[in-house]
């Protein structure tokens, strides 16, 4: 690639690089890694999980930020700009950034073909490395063990659940997904796992490797009040903790996972309460039941498999009652258990505005109508060839009492935040 080429020319050139978008394995990256020398010199903090570990990326850096520490933080995918990625102090890092070092591991890759995922990788630890960051969290983009996230040693490493979901890659049941979320974990290290129901697997292979396991309800874990929450862990106990900004009551074992994680490295990023409250209070992550302002009510979520969706559902039930209708504006790839996900909705919604989703893996809104239709939907159903003409139509239609809820994949959620761009600045 030349040297002066743009973000997208990169981009561009990055996903025709490899044979395969996914190609799980760590030999061919960390070969690169050894070449470029990249060794966090920082803490890492590992993030993995089948839903929830967008939100405790969220938490640990909002809590790390809040007490002074410059923070990187690689998470994926992204919505509208690459850039959201990689962070450093918060915010998403250049264009200029961003080039300056997938041109550095296309220069010492030499023959060693890497995927889009695995150049974005070693392209943030060498933003971090350049950045002198404090502290490191790493997002893992698919399953654990053999993610290219997984090259770097973690000093912690959390599981925030383990569910079915990409079970062409991971395996069809939730033991074989739980070994290969377990692969974060080390020997000697604080390896926390969020999930009430832990595989047997994971257990396993955390005792196999002498890994320092923490379990939520064993060894730490939360009891809800109404208005504040309570934690209790190995090293402490902390009373009136605010609940989080980012919302629905699954956020409080979300949050629990990284009090954990951040005491066991407390010897290294000492915290204070305040900085605990801060961070809790201040969290952001985008599509996670998010919650837009304004009227209608409109709820972005990117809830993709049975578990996220059934979180969805829950959530859904909490929002205030209102006179309106709810609206389903929603859109699947078709390598989703797409019936899982309507089963877990399909008493959610009074109106369901489905969409044929773009690309190879795009589900076409036939296929969510069979589904609607095998879970016995009786509310009025609706096609479009488009996420953004489901969207525009749900608006146009909707009143003020009434709430709109875009769910079923990052696709969706985020061409219904292109047309909110689109909206703001036409």
């Amino acid at each position: 690639m030349n040297h002066s080429a743009t973000l997208e020319q990169w981009l561009g050139y990055l996903e025709q690089l490899h044979p395969q978008a996914i190609a799980l394995g760590l030999d061919r990256v960390d070969e690169v890694r050894r070449a470029l020398a990249i060794k966090p010199a920082y803490p890492v903090i590992a993030v993995g999980g089948t839903n929830g570990k967008g939100s405790c990326c969220a938490m640990l850096e909002a809590v790390l930020l809040h007490a002074g520490y410059r923070v990187g933080c690689y998470t994926s995918p992204h919505f509208l700009h690459y850039n959201e990625r990689v962070k450093v102090g918060g915010r998403a890092v250049d264009d200029a950034a961003l080039c300056a070092a997938f041109a550095r591991i296309e220069q010492a890759r030499g023959d060693i073909s890497l995927t889009y995922f695995e150049f974005g990788t070693l392209a943030a630890m060498l933003i971090f490395a350049d950045a002198g960051i404090d502290a490191g969290i790493l997002e893992v983009g698919l399953g654990g063990r053999l993610d290219a996230v997984n090259i770097f040693d973690a000093d912690c490493a959390i599981v925030a659940s383990v569910d079915l979901d990409h079970q062409s890659y991971l395996g069809d049941t939730r033991e074989a997904i739980g070994f290969e979320k377990a692969g974060i974990y080390r020997g000697g290290r604080a390896a926390i796992c969020a999930d009430a129901d832990p595989p047997h697997s994971l257990l396993a292979h955390a005792k196999t490797i002498g890994a320092d396991l923490m379990l939520i309800d064993r060894d730490f874990g939360y009891v809800a009040d109404t208005r504040q929450w309570r934690y209790w862990g190995p090293r402490a106990k902390r009373n009136g903790l605010p609940w989080p900004a980012l919302r629905g009551r699954c956020q409080l074992a979300n949050a629990a996972a990284c009090i954990t994680a951040l005491d066991a490295l407390r010897d290294r990023l000492p915290l204070t309460a305040a900085d605990l409250r801060g961070g809790l209070l201040t969290a952001e992550i985008a599509g996670r039941f998010q919650v837009l302002p304004g009227r209608p009510l409109v709820v972005l979520d990117v809830a993709h498999n049975p578990q996220a969706a059934r979180v969805l559902a829950a959530n859904l039930a909490e929002l205030p009652e209102s006179k309106g209708g709810v609206v389903a504006v929603c859109g699947m790839l078709a390598d989703k258990d797409i019936a899982g996900v309507i089963g877990a909705l399909k008493t959610s919604f009074t109106r369901w505005h489905i969409a044929d989703s773009t690309g190879p893996r795009g589900a076409t809104a036939n296929d969510l109508d069979a589904a609607l239709r095998q879970a016995a939907v009786n509310a009025p159903v609706a096609h479009y060839s488009s996420v953004a003409a489901a969207w525009r139509e749900a608006c146009k239609n909707a009143r003020d009492d009434d709430k709109i809820i875009v769910f079923g994949s990052f696709l969706t959620v985020a061409a219904v935040m292109h047309e909110q761009q689109l909206n703001r600045t036409g």
